[in-house]
């Protein structure tokens, strides 16, 4: 079964837009879950132009399945995930400016820091996931760390989908048979919706869960975000 995890980035960035506190970020986590969704994600960002610090610390009190809090392991990251100890810490090597997440880590380059926070993570209790390209020399690398999971960066995919080449697959299907081979869980996101989940899914094996949440807060403008969300998980199982 590969769970679907609502990220929610983008109910704040609405919130943010105006001021004040409509809509409810902590409300949509809660329908979120009652609609059926198996995880919320959030990605805070120094600047907190989407989901603030504050938001991480309200949704640690209501979120009853997994919390996964994605972000680049600066400080005041690391901070706040050490302090609210969430299901899974994803780390993204996103710059500061970064409108969104556009590469994964180096895994070869920088194995020496991720082990080192993987470590510490791993310490308290909090299952870790590194966000990769879909390339076999960063799986390994990732392995290396100590990561219990990986997540494929799926943006790539996304876009030669829509452009009708199916076989830009193949890369994510080989990443996820070598990880699984390796003992690590196989998570994935970016730019997955609901037209092109299904063969995703079907294409990739070991498939553990996805990340999805700009499409999906897109999709439910139009059919609503109880129906979208069971969309989803008829189309991941």
């Amino acid at each position: 079964m590969t769970k679907l995890s609502v990220n929610i980035n983008k109910i704040a960035t609405l919130r943010n837009a105006r001021g004040g506190n409509l809509p409810n970020v902590v409300q949509v986590a809660k329908d979120a879950e009652k609609f059926g969704a198996q995880g919320i994600t959030i990605h805070p960002r120094p600047d907190e132009r989407h989901i603030r610090y504050q938001d991480a610390l309200d949704l640690k009190e209501i979120v009853t399945t997994e919390f996964n809090i994605e972000g680049n392991p600066i400080d005041k990251f690391l901070d706040l995930v050490l302090e609210l100890k969430p299901t899974q810490a994803t780390l993204v090597p996103d710059a500061v400016d970064a409108i969104t997440s556009n590469a994964g880590w180096d895994t070869v380059k920088h194995g020496a820091y991720l082990k080192e926070v993987i470590a510490e993570l791993k310490r308290n209790g909090i299952r870790t996931s590194i966000f990769v390209d879909p390339t076999l020399e960063m799986i390994e690398g990732a392995a290396s760390t100590g990561t219990d999971r990986i997540e494929l960066y799926t943006e790539d995919f996304a876009h030669q989908y829509s452009l009708g080449n199916t076989e830009a697959v193949q890369p994510y299907a080989q990443c996820a048979t070598l990880a699984h081979t390796l003992g690590l869980g196989v998570n994935a996101g970016h730019d997955l919706s609901l037209q092109n989940i299904q063969f995703f899914k079907q294409s990739v094996p070991h498939l553990l869960e996805v990340s999805i949440g700009h499409a999906l807060v897109c999709e439910a403008l139009y059919e609503g975000l109880e129906t979208v969300i069971k969309r989803y998980l008829n189309k991941l199982n």
